[in-house]
């Protein structure tokens, strides 16, 4: 079932600030009304001046939304007589709800108390049938009567980020290489040289069969290798500390009091300031 949210508002900037929260928080502009009941300048000066003609249709409004509540309907219709009245269209309870806070933030204020200018929080839920819904009182705890003085901490932390690195890889290359060296090789040759003379005693002796045999050497290459460490390659971490000077800025609520008691008996009276 469908619920209606009305707030009345003191002055006509609340109702058009809290109409714009409400509108960017998912509020369909057509689910917002407006119903101011003050002329311009008094908007601009602060007073509270009532327009007549609209006070039947503001009568009729409320009585449609509280039925056979006489005193509710005078309460509402008396107050949105001097104010400026908000209503919210919502599609569900939790709907209506969030509306009503909304509204009591902006500064609605307390129907039953208006009368005597005492503001409070409002911010009612009707049903659309007519029934009256109490307001929630677990949906607002803000006075409007009270600023809040919000102070911003600066706090700095620290966290890890990678700003590179060294990778070792190892892979085998080939060079060519060179080297001289000195190689003998040994060649074996007959030599006949002519002789002649008597034979000997001696020659006789040698004179049988036999062999002579002398063998030939030669030097060859031996290719060896042999591997050799020759240098170690590791990686090391050096960490160096650093002090770094973080500036930034902070926000925080001044409050400055303004006396404004003649100016506020001028506005009650009605008159331009």
């Amino acid at each position: 079932m469908s619920n209606t949210v009305v707030g009345i508002f003191e002055y006509t900037s609340e109702a058009q600030a809290a109409k714009e929260y409400l509108l960017k928080n998912g509020y369909a502009d057509e689910s917002v009304d407006i119903e101011v009941q003050i002329s311009d300048d008094a908007t601009s000066t602060g007073a509270q001046v009532y327009k007549e003609e609209s006070g039947d249709r503001i009568s009729d409004f409320f009585k449609n939304l509280f039925g056979d509540d006489d005193d509710e309907v005078n309460n509402y219709t008396q107050a949105g007589r001097k104010g400026t009245i908000l209503t919210v269209h919502a599609d569900s309870a939790d709907e209506a709800e969030a509306a009503a806070h909304i509204l009591d933030n902006y500064g609605a204020v307390d129907v039953h108390d208006y009368a005597s200018k005492i503001t409070d929080t409002s911010g009612s839920i009707y049903n659309v049938d007519g029934a009256y819904g109490a307001p929630q009182s677990d949906v607002s705890d803000t006075n409007p009567d009270t600023i809040k003085v919000i102070e911003e901490d600066f706090q700095v932390g620290k966290r890890e980020v990678q700003t590179g690195g060294i990778r070792l890889k190892s892979r085998i290359v080939e060079r060519p290489v060179e080297e001289n060296i000195r190689l003998r090789q040994e060649y074996v040759s007959v030599e006949r040289t002519p002789v002649n003379r008597i034979a000997t005693e001696a020659d006789f002796e040698t004179f049988k069969e036999g062999t002579i045999e002398l063998t030939e050497y030669a030097e060859v290459p031996v290719v060896s290798k042999e591997a050799r460490v020759v240098e170690e390659v590791s990686l090391r971490k050096d960490v160096e500390v650093k002090d770094e000077l973080i500036t930034d800025t902070v926000r925080s609520t001044e409050v400055e009091t303004e006396d404004l008691t003649d100016e506020e008996k001028i506005r009650k009276s009605g008159f331009d300031i």
